[in-house]
């Protein structure tokens, strides 16, 4: 695979429209399987990944997003709703057998709250990055309503939303003109 800064970042669009392009399930397995091997702070993974695919699911979701989303998550053959698993520490035996990691979470909700929320995060970035680099185009949003989705979706679970990301082919013509960015002066600076 021969991967460009380009596609990954600089010619990489957040998409609002999709062709009617279906995903194959082997293909949301590979992403995974790219995911999984992104660092976490102790190897904490607390992601989970939802793959809305079903017209019934779609319309759970839907009921749940902004007006401004709902056609995008109608169109993409594939949302995948990153949330993050409250209960993450009980896997640290396991993750990260180096230690007892496990102690440093179960009693301490405020620090299994802030850690799944960065770690899901970082885990919700490589999922963007490995989804471009298995040629799927993006759609990253917030703009939906964290508990509805949390009912809709995760309804007796410990696991949480971060955000919603649309997957699939991009409709080139739905894409808004370029955003601008920050300067490095803006965004960055040396001591």
């Amino acid at each position: 695979m021969n991967l460009t800064i380009e596609q990954l970042f600089t010619e990489a669009r957040t998409q609002n429209g999709y062709r009617d392009v279906p995903i194959a399930d082997d293909t949301l397995r590979q992403l995974y399987d790219i995911v999984k091997w992104g660092p976490t702070s102790a190897n904490c993974s607390p992601a989970r990944f939802l793959f809305v695919r079903t017209p019934e699911a779609r319309q759970r979701l839907i009921a749940c997003v902004s007006p401004g989303n709902a056609e995008k998550v109608r169109q993409a053959p594939v949302t995948a709703i990153i949330g993050m698993d409250m209960t993450f520490y009980d896997h640290l035996p396991r993750l990260f057998p180096h230690t007892d990691a496990r102690q440093w979470f179960a009693n301490n909700p405020s620090k299994v709250a802030e850690t799944a929320f960065r770690n899901s995060s970082l885990q919700g970035g490589y999922f963007i990055l490995a989804a471009r680099a298995l040629g799927l185009d993006c759609g990253p949003m917030s703009g939906f309503d964290v508990a509805k989705v949390d009912e809709a979706m995760w309804a007796g679970t410990p696991v949480r939303t971060n955000f919603l990301c649309t997957l699939g082919a991009g409709d080139p013509e739905k894409l808004f003109p370029r955003s601008p960015r920050l300067a490095f002066e803006e965004a960055c600076r040396f001591l």
